[in-house]
């Protein structure tokens, strides 16, 4: 997929079938996931009221918060149900993260919170990031997430059906190719480990790239309560899951573990020598 085509089987799984914000807003991990977002954006971004484009910002989930924190938010997302859900949070266009249609050095900060999800094709993803390093003022923030490679295997445990055949060979193919064809349930994506997505920032010209797990070690632990009969995971549950998610930013050997990935680069400043 190296046209600027998103894949069917993605604009069909977000503009048909899920809905992004009820996962952030009601599964247990998904929480985990927004409120680890909003802490790292939070600790890098500039002061508001920086100007931040939110890239593949889907309904304004993100773009929502980051507004009522201060912030000027222009949102663009290939979805048009998207961008008529976001209208009513920011400025939000149809658009490529690919293809931006900004002008150079205009946003203090750019966030990819999704784009590297489902684009397979390195060469897409640097067309990607460099977009985003484009149109960023130099010194400026560039935030972007990835799916980690081993969240798969982690997820499907929760489940309880790892050891079923055909959920066995897709994970399993997953975990070799880092690339799922979208086939079944989720859309074609592509799974990153950790120092493969901060290579990606540093190929792409950014300088001071740092990576974080989002939702740390212990979110399949709260994800496996969710699928258990009963009440789910308790509030304290998910508050030490998120205390060691916290805990784990000093250990690399950690970032496996997590569901998510963020990683934040610099634009660099002047002439490279």
């Amino acid at each position: 997929m190296s046209n600027l085509e998103l894949a069917p089987s993605v604009m069909r799984f977000y503009g048909e079938t899920v809905n992004e914000d009820s996962r952030l807003r009601s599964s247990a991990d998904g929480r985990m996931e927004l409120v680890r977002t909003q802490e790292l954006l939070r600790r890098f971004l500039p002061p508001a009221p920086a100007r931040v484009l939110d890239v593949g910002g889907g309904t304004g989930i993100h773009a929502e918060w980051l507004v009522e924190d201060g912030y000027d938010v222009t949102l663009l997302d290939p979805v048009p149900r998207h961008v008529e859900a976001a209208s009513a949070v920011c400025p939000a266009v149809v658009g490529d993260a690919r293809d931006l249609p900004e002008p150079d050095d205009t946003f203090d900060a750019a966030q990819l919170l999704g784009p590297l999800y489902h684009l397979p094709d390195p060469a897409d993803r640097q067309r990607a990031l460099a977009e985003a390093a484009r149109v960023t003022k130099p010194g400026g923030l560039i935030a972007a997430a990835a799916i980690n490679r081993y969240a798969s295997l982690f997820e499907h445990v929760t489940y309880a059906h790892l050891q079923a055949d055909r959920i066995h060979s897709s994970v399993s193919k997953i975990l070799e190719t880092a690339v799922y064809d979208g086939s079944r349930g989720f859309t074609l994506s592509y799974f990153h480990r950790a120092e493969e997505l901060v290579a990606e920032l540093a190929a792409s010209g950014l300088e001071d790239v740092q990576v974080f797990g989002i939702e740390g070690p212990a979110w399949s632990l709260v994800k496996a309560v969710e699928q258990q009969p009963g009440e789910g995971p308790t509030e304290a549950l998910i508050a030490s899951a998120l205390e060691a998610a916290r805990m784990a930013e000093a250990y690399p050997e950690l970032l496996a573990a997590s569901s998510h990935l963020l990683a934040f680069g610099r634009v660099r400043v002047g002439p490279t020598t």
